[in-house]
């Protein structure tokens, strides 16, 4: 991440779905409690005023569409009530032409939720990209720009640098992935859980990482679980101390994570610190040994032998070469 953070500017029509748009800025807003600055937020548009989607709701004080953006900007395109009205007014033509402009000379990331990508379809930042949006939308965008690769039952669609969602709470499950992108699965998985929304992925994502997996509950005493392994991998973690740091029985904790995790507390640790392994050997040139003894193993032999229950390859293929190195 830029060391200034990175921008992200809301472009509003009048009628703007507010949940299009308060969904992500909360996200955003939040990731910033664990990394300031992470973030920088503008409110913008053709005009500086207007009505949103919600009857006697004004919005004021917006910034006005930006002359240039930085490269590492997000613009982000919500949708509006009222779509077959928007197309006639002059605001809409504006800020198609201002996407179709600076999109093509700024060359900034661009985030869609709901009607917003068939702006974008209008703009020309679609043609021959997959792309989604509400179901209610997908005949019209695909009209709009024949050559758009529509997908439908998504909840989001990232290609190249044009991210669309389905829309509504799906901007929220959009921006959680570019926070986890650009600040890490842990701090996204943190703001969801204070948001209290789930982590999701798209259909035909990557596979969700470690630290992520077996988050999508709501469980207070679970999470306090997976959190503390989470923040200290190599404690000295047993089932009695599990059971302590959760105020019950070490039996009653494995249930509760049988039920609301889906895996058994010690499965869960073991799949942290496999992941926090696999990344030190990835990133460092730490002896298998020192890898073993940070991430709270007892040994490489029992490194291997835990590591061989989550993963197809050995240690030493994620290093630099990708050839086993086990004499680091």
């Amino acid at each position: 991440m830029p060391a200034a953070g990175t921008p992200v500017y809301f472009a509003l029509l009048p009628r703007t779905v507010l949940l299009d748009v308060a969904g992500p800025a909360e996200v955003f807003r939040v990731a910033n409690k664990y990394i300031p600055g992470a973030f920088e937020l503008h409110f913008c548009g053709p005009s500086n005023g207007m009505e949103s989607g919600l009857p006697g709701l004004r919005l004021a004080g917006l910034e006005p569409l930006p002359e240039r953006l930085p490269a590492h900007a997000i613009a982000v395109v919500a949708g509006t009530v009222g779509a077959d009205m928007a197309w006639q007014e002059t605001e809409t033509r504006l800020l198609v032409q201002w996407l179709a402009r600076r999109h093509a000379e700024d060359g900034f990331r661009l985030m869609t939720v709901c009607w917003g990508a068939l702006l974008a379809a209008a703009a020309g930042l679609l043609h021959q990209r997959a792309c989604t949006s509400h179901h209610s939308c997908l005949d019209m965008l695909a009209r709009i720009d024949p050559a758009a690769r529509v997908l439908d039952n998504r909840i989001f669609v990232e290609d190249g640098r044009v991210m669309s969602s389905a829309g509504y709470t799906a901007g929220i499950d959009l921006a959680l992935h570019v926070t986890a992108g650009l600040c890490g699965p842990r701090v996204a998985s943190a703001v969801a859980r204070e948001m209290v929304v789930y982590l999701r992925r798209a259909g035909d994502d990557p596979a969700v990482s470690p630290w992520l997996e077996h988050r999508n509950h709501l469980h207070p005493v679970v999470h306090r679980i997976q959190d503390a392994i989470v923040q200290d991998p190599a404690a000295a973690w047993t089932a009695e101390a599990m059971a302590r740091r959760a105020h019950t029985s070490s039996r009653h904790l494995a249930r509760l994570f049988a039920r609301h995790a889906g895996c058994s507390p010690l499965d869960y640790l073991h799949r942290i610190r496999v992941a926090m392994a696999r990344e030190l050997v990835r990133e460092s040139d730490l002896s298998l040994e020192n890898v073993a003894e940070r991430s709270g193993f007892g040994s490489v032999h029992h490194m291997r032998r835990v590591w061989r229950k989550f993963e197809t390859t050995p240690p030493g293929a994620w290093r630099g070469g990708g050839a086993e190195n086990d004499a680091h």
